[in-house]
């Protein structure tokens, strides 16, 4: 076996003590699961005997426990982070130091003491410990004491091996607002935790690339109750469940590099009622139904969205961006990349057809829609499918207008758009059906 020659950093979910020879060397090795499959050579199996379990039948590797780092404190990481360890250059030490404070760096200079380095650690209300081994809160009430302005803390990417650990860091942190925890393995509550205000005033909170599922983000969610913003990207979740009394003032939840291919998950978050920005790119989504609205009707579904993002997908039906037309809020549609955008040889006339179907967009692709650029797209959509509205029993007679279901279900918003009187200089639909018939 091939021992890794750099130090490793380690999530202590993913590790095995083991008494094992490998390679001709006997003693203790430490069975690890990598995060990135990749960097594994097997299944946690060796000479046919099967040591541990991972998650990818290449994901597990041995190493040798000189060569893994089980991380630092909380505390620790932050003085390295910010150049306020005093064993770095002694307690008497007068070097220059950086602080970032927010987004501002600060030069410090002549620090003489311990003490003049914990007044500057006390200022810091938005912390940064990205990727600084971070596996442990440290010693009881340490936080508290040294960080007690703390508001904002980024632990993405670290060691942390339980929700737990987290929440012992946070439990200190009384005025905690923004949390991201990213790239962090850990084991979340399979049962409901008891009540606790750790994060009675948290409003941003990240989850990306954790491993937690949608039911155990509902049992943690009871101790959220102001929370507004959730990211939840890449976290393999393909069933969703009704929030009951949780999450009721969330505006924004990020979903993407998921697994909800079926649309009827989405429909068990439809009732959140503040939800205005869904983002679900990457997530094999090709249809999208709103089933308690016909054509032409609003959907109580997701009352308060006003951007959704569904770049990525797997859409190539108009009906998806029909149904998106009975949203009562909607602003903002994104839907890059996907089969759907490919159906039209010129792009600007695909865009123009949605902009023609979703009444109430303002922005497309990231792209503002502009009252113009509306007006004239509703003009060319009405009159490309003109003719095909009066060959399907349409008039502009309403006592003779009776376009046919089939029709209605692919133009639902076409009656309307005939029904608005348009600008002078625009012609009106029997001409426009007279000069299309001579070509």
């Amino acid at each position: 076996m091939e021992v890794v020659d750099t130090e490793l950093e380690t999530n202590l979910t993913t590790i095995q003590e083991l008494y094992l020879n490998i390679d001709f060397i006997l003693g203790i090795w430490l069975g690890v699961e990598w995060d990135n499959h990749e960097r594994g050579k097997h299944n946690g199996s060796h000479e046919g005997i099967h040591y541990f379990k991972c998650r990818h039948p290449t994901g597990g590797s041995f190493i040798r426990p000189n060569k893994a780092n089980f991380g630092v404190d909380f505390l620790s990481a932050v003085k390295e982070k910010y150049g306020l360890n005093e064993n770095e250059h002694g307690p008497d030490s007068e070097a220059g130091l950086s602080l970032v404070i927010g987004t501002k760096t600060v030069e410090t200079v002549g620090f003489d003491s311990i003490k003049e380095k914990q007044k500057q650690l006390n200022i810091l209300s938005d912390i940064s410990v990205d990727a600084c081994a971070v596996s442990l809160a440290g010693q009881e009430e340490e936080i508290r004491k040294s960080c007690p302005n703390i508001r904002q803390i980024n632990l993405s990417r670290n060691l942390l091996s339980s929700w737990k650990e987290v929440l012992a860091i946070a439990c200190q942190v009384e005025n905690l607002e923004t949390l991201n925890l990213s790239e962090n393995k850990m084991k979340f509550p399979s049962l409901l935790p008891p009540a606790s205000l750790t994060f009675c005033k948290l409003r941003v909170l990240a989850l990306n690339q954790t491993g937690v599922t949608w039911t155990e983000v509902l049992l943690c969610a009871t101790g959220w109750p102001t929370l507004e913003e959730l990211y939840l990207a890449s976290n393999s979740i393909s069933l969703l469940k009704r929030p009951v009394d949780v999450l009721q003032n969330l505006k924004w939840l990020d979903l993407s590099n998921n697994q909800l291919t079926d649309e009827n998950q989405l429909h068990l978050i439809a009732d959140l009622p503040r939800l205005e920005r869904l983002i679900l790119s990457n997530n094999g989504i090709y249809s999208i139904h709103f089933p308690d609205a016909a054509f032409g009707y609003k959907t109580r579904m997701f009352p308060s969205l006003t951007h959704l993002i569904l770049k990525d997908n797997r859409i190539a039906k108009w009906s998806v961006i029909n149904e998106l037309d009975k949203l009562e809020k909607l602003e903002s549609f994104d839907c890059r990349n996907n089969p759907l955008m490919d159906s039209e040889k010129n792009i600007e006339t695909l865009k123009q057809h949605i902009i023609a179907k979703i009444g109430r967009l303002k922005f497309l692709n990231k792209s503002q829609i502009f009252p113009e650029e509306r007006r004239g797209a509703e003009l060319d959509y009405r009159k490309k499918y003109g003719i095909h509205w009066l060959e399907a029993g349409g008039n502009q007679d309403p006592k003779k207008n009776k376009p046919s279901e089939e029709f209605l279900a692919a133009h639902p918003r076409f009656q309307l758009l005939c029904d608005r009187k348009l600008p002078f200089e625009y012609q009106p639909l029997e001409c426009v059906v007279e000069c299309s018939n001579e070509y």
